[in-house]
């Protein structure tokens, strides 16, 4: 089972094929989503620590360089990629205490086209 730690949180067993930014969300931390998981508002950003994917979705490359966020080294939005290895974040952007997105599906949106980091 991998783990996810997030930086300033803890250690968490999240099981194989989740969404990462499900496995935050479930872990208990504010970490905004404000277009409900579907790339398009790079508010579900995160910067990796260890264990960066080194698969992207092609909506997740559009989005981080139409953002000009591609830059910035482990910077990649949880929306759009899969926990199946063991992962340690940061997050970047907390949820404000007055919004209260919906919870992201369980699958990717757009579908997923994978693509070499």
């Amino acid at each position: 089972m991998p783990q996810l730690t997030i930086d300033s949180l803890g250690t968490f067993d999240v099981a194989p094929g989740k969404r990462l930014i499900n496995a935050i969300l479930d872990a208990g931390a504010d970490q905004h989503h404000s277009c409900g998981g579907i790339a398009k508002c790079t508010t579900c950003r995160v910067q990796f620590v260890e264990g960066e994917p080194q698969q992207m979705t092609e909506a997740e490359q559009t989005v981080l360089s139409a953002k000009d966020l591609t830059a910035q080294p482990g910077v990649r939005l949880s929306c759009q990629m899969l926990c199946d290895h063991d992962m340690k974040i940061q997050l970047l952007v907390p949820k404000p205490p007055d919004k209260s997105p919906a919870r992201p599906k369980d699958e990717i949106e757009p579908p997923p086209v994978w693509v070499k980091k």
